[in-house]
């Protein structure tokens, strides 16, 4: 899809292009997996292939762009098309955020350009500014919404938690679902989730991204091993009704953190105050807050994925590549980073906690739990009783936190799993902003 919208837009715009580049701009080959698969463009007769050293070693061809995916072959194609003399152009965010200072450095040395704005946030300009705009910039903080198959089902779920609520206090208990299954089904017809949505619902897609960003923000090497990633397939109706209640709303978060000590990266699933321009980013939307010591927060908003953004940030590193060939120049130094800061562990991460506990509906259950949280320096901000099971004599408490350290909280939790009044933790979210 990505590929047909970017051979359609440089054979439709060709007159337009040519005027803002300096020279024509044309498609020499193509190489596709089938030939016989219907295209959204009609390219001309032979331009088609299924042997990708026909694009690779053909000599007219001064610009290779990738938009396969995945880890292999693309690298290898990429690595070929360095060698071959080419300058490329990729949407893959699993390659860059796991080989792309090293594919830099050898394109670098080989007088060669990798753009790659269209790995992260779709049509959403988010490389560029990093790599540029704001160079000037200590950059202390990135906060992202970054995955739209992800935000689309936390929307759902919590517009369907807050009708159901509406319906509550009319007295009218509501019928059906509102949870993740639903949600996850209904984006899946909608063509905004694939058919298998474990890279997406996992987290590690925003992980991927956040490497990327991460990387160039803080001039270090931040790897998608190194960043805590958890997903959203745990969340059930109930943490958005109690969110709603506390007024906070829940979002898969992507957050590298710069502190004294190193970076803090993660993706989870978080309490976000609806205060938080990030809390009203919804639907299939990306958003990225950036903190700068000189610029203090920017926000880049949009549609962060879909064939149509997606092929737009790769038309415009293509047209900026065109450019500069026609120049004879190459706008961009190497980047590199500058120096190894290490990547801390989540337990040296502070913040606030929600966490919904199943207990026995019985005197002296909480004053347990808060001797538990106690013991490990986290102390109790407020606690709800909430609905409770008179026939299995159980209740469910609502805790949010004051600030602990995320050592401190896994340990505390561990240890109230261990009381007998426990029937388990049932949610686990940390609270940010």
């Amino acid at each position: 899809m990505v590929g047909g919208g970017v051979a359609r837009a440089l054979l439709e715009r060709r007159d337009y292009f040519a005027r803002q580049v300096g020279a024509s701009i044309t498609v020499r080959r193509a190489a596709v997996r089938d030939l016989n698969k219907p295209r959204t463009v009609d390219l001309p007769p032979g331009m088609l292939t299924t042997n990708v050293d026909d694009v690779i070693g053909d000599p007219t061809v001064d610009i290779v762009v990738e938009v396969i995916g995945g880890e292999e072959p693309a690298g290898t194609f990429i690595r070929q098309a360095l060698a071959a003399g080419k300058h490329v152009v990729t949407a893959n965010k699993e390659l860059m955020a796991k080989a792309g200072p090293e594919l830099l450095a050898e394109a670098h040395a080989r007088g060669l350009d990798i753009m790659f704005e269209a790995s992260v946030g779709g049509g959403i300009p988010l490389i560029a500014p990093l790599r540029r705009d704001l160079l000037a910039n200590r950059i202390t903080s990135i906060r992202a919404i970054i995955n739209g198959t992800t935000n689309y089902i936390l929307t759902s779920m919590a517009n369907a938690g807050a009708a159901a609520e509406a319906l509550r206090k009319q007295g009218i208990e509501p019928i059906g679902g509102g949870g993740y299954s639903e949600a996850l089904a209904a984006a899946q017809e909608l063509g905004y989730a694939e058919p298998d949505p474990t890279n997406d619902v996992e987290g590690f897609d925003a992980a991927y991204k956040l490497a990327i960003m991460a990387t160039l923000g803080f001039r270090t090497r931040v790897r998608p091993s190194q960043i805590h990633t958890e997903g959203i397939t745990k969340l059930t109706a109930s943490d958005f009704q109690y969110a709603q209640e506390l007024g906070y709303v829940i979002k898969l978060l992507a957050i590298a953190e710069r502190t004294d000590a190193g970076i803090l990266a993660r993706v989870a699933p978080v309490f976000l105050p609806n205060t938080e321009p990030l809390s009203k980013v919804d639907g299939v939307y990306n958003a990225v807050q950036i903190v700068g010591d000189l610029t203090g927060t920017v926000l880049f908003q949009g549609r962060g994925a879909g064939a149509e953004p997606t092929s737009s940030a790769v038309v415009a590193d293509l047209l900026d590549l065109s450019h500069a060939i026609v120049l004879g120049t190459r706008e961009r130094k190497y980047w590199g980073p500058e120096a190894e800061v290490p990547v801390l562990g989540l337990e040296h991460l502070e913040t606030r906690y929600y966490v919904r506990v199943t207990v026995s509906d019985r005197p002296g259950v909480l004053a347990q739990i808060a001797q538990t949280l106690g013991d490990h320096s986290v102390s109790i901000a407020a606690v709800n009783q909430k609905e409770a099971d008179s026939g299995a004599q159980t209740a469910e408490l609502v805790i949010m936190t004051h600030r602990a350290r995320e050592g401190a909280m896994q340990a505390a939790l561990r240890d109230i799993e261990a009381l007998p009044v426990v029937g388990q933790v049932s949610s686990f979210l940390r609270v940010e902003g």
